[in-house]
């Protein structure tokens, strides 16, 4: 790491000292595509900001509960230094035709106050108020956080939640200029309704995901009595969940798929291969990481997880964690658009220039995209082998030994097998 370090430093040198334009400097950066080396490049340029015990700016309406300590957990704001319209630095839903690079860029500007408390304490205290009142707003708020030292630079990168920039305990903490979103405050407003409800609502009136699971965050729904923050983490899965067995209800009343559907995109230099198999209702989703990736760093070998549920569902947390339940999401609602059920299948293919997780925004996102492109229809399982061929780089019997359906459409007959 000191080596690469040195590397990196000598860049800014000569960009300094010779006065090399910042895109020439920015073309060495990439030539050394490396997680460690995008960490500290994004911990060099966040060197203003954390030799301060103060910051402006407009937040954009993010907050991050964490989890350990649980049920004493931090709750605070995530804030940039910067003011006006910061929202895009908080959805996820318009990330997805942006490099890893700049998504990067965008969150390490956030830099995140901590606010020791108790889950249940969501009407108690100053700090908590304006957390959830940031959870509340419809735009980006002013915000000014003062802190007991200068903010510590780790970027985070969780494999469920977006990565963030410095963080800092929390001294004081003002919100202004504060406008309520009025769908999620009437749902706030009414303590008599299921958490369950608020977000099934929220999401059939078009709100994204990503602030419906802010909101649950926040402890702004539920019956009154038991709202409670809940880690963002949990947060996250815990919507994608919800909202995908609800539309399932309706998935299972239509009928099956007339053909085989095959969808493909790339992206983050992931490639994704999702199929729509006749049958009903069954889900699986594989990943499989090449060495040098996020979650097979000293591998020398694929490393393929899978998870897999049947026409009831499942019972036990999915293998793969949340990337499971927001890829779900993501094809119950392509489901509901065709008005048809189906067998589905993801695979998805991670190469190494997939530098660092970024959320499990990234699948449902991706999942989303890959759903619009024009699907190649198939006509039997023969060619469901050969497209898996022609698309992915990992040889077939890898994906058949890591994959329940694929093993199935080997044994068991039916009547795809005749269309």
């Amino acid at each position: 790491m000191v080596e690469r370090e040195k590397m990196l430093d000598e860049i800014f040198r000569l960009q300094n000292e010779s006065n090399i334009s910042v895109k020439r400097s920015t073309i060495a950066y990439q030539h050394m595509r490396d997680p460690a080396l995008l960490r500290y490049y994004y911990r060099i340029k966040m060197q203003p900001i954390t030799d301060k015990l103060q910051l402006e700016g407009s937040s954009p309406t993010d907050i991050f509960i964490g989890r350990y300590g649980y049920p004493n957990v931090f709750i605070g704001p995530m804030l940039p230094p910067e003011f006006g319209d910061t929202s895009i630095l908080s959805m996820p839903e318009r990330w997805a035709d942006l490099s890893v690079d700049t998504i990067v860029n965008f969150r390490s500007k956030l830099v995140r106050g901590m606010y020791k408390t108790k889950i249940n304490d969501v009407e108690k205290g100053k700090v908590e108020e304006q957390v959830r009142d940031l959870a509340l707003a419809e735009r980006p708020a002013e915000s000014e956080l003062k802190f007991y030292k200068k903010p510590f630079v780790k970027m985070t990168m969780m494999d469920e939640v977006q990565p963030f920039g410095p963080s800092a305990m929390i001294r004081d903490f003002s919100l202004g200029n504060i406008k309520a979103d009025t769908k999620v405050e009437n749902l706030y407003m009414d303590t008599d309704a299921l958490a369950r409800t608020a977000i099934i609502e929220l999401y059939d009136k078009g709100l994204p995901v990503s602030r419906i699971q802010k909101g649950l965050s926040a402890g702004l729904f539920g019956i009154g009595r038991n709202r409670k923050f809940v880690p963002t983490r949990w947060s996250i899965t815990a919507v994608d969940d919800t909202i995908s067995k609800n539309n399932l209800k309706e998935v299972k009343s239509f009928d099956k798929i007339d053909a085989i559907y095959a969808y493909y995109h790339v992206s983050l230099d992931n490639r994704w291969l999702i199929l729509f198999i006749p049958g009903n209702w069954e889900y699986e989703s594989a990943e499989a990481w090449y060495p040098k990736t996020v979650w097979n760093v000293d591998g020398t070998s694929v490393s393929i997880y899978s998870s897999y549920e049947g026409y009831d569902g499942r019972k036990t947390y999915a293998e793969i964690g949340g990337c499971y339940y927001a890829g779900r999401l993501a094809i119950t609602e392509k489901m509901q658009e065709l008005k048809k059920q189906a067998v589905a299948v993801i695979l998805r293919e991670v190469h190494e220039g997939y530098l660092m997780p970024v959320g499990v925004w990234n699948v449902r996102e991706h999942v989303r995209q890959t759903l619009q492109t024009k699907p190649d229809i198939l006509y039997n399982v023969n060619d469901i082998f050969t497209h898996i061929k022609g698309k992915l780089e990992i040889p077939l019997k890898d994906w058949i030994n890591n994959s329940k359906v694929l093993k199935d459409l080997l044994l068991q007959k039916r009547i795809y097998n005749y269309i």
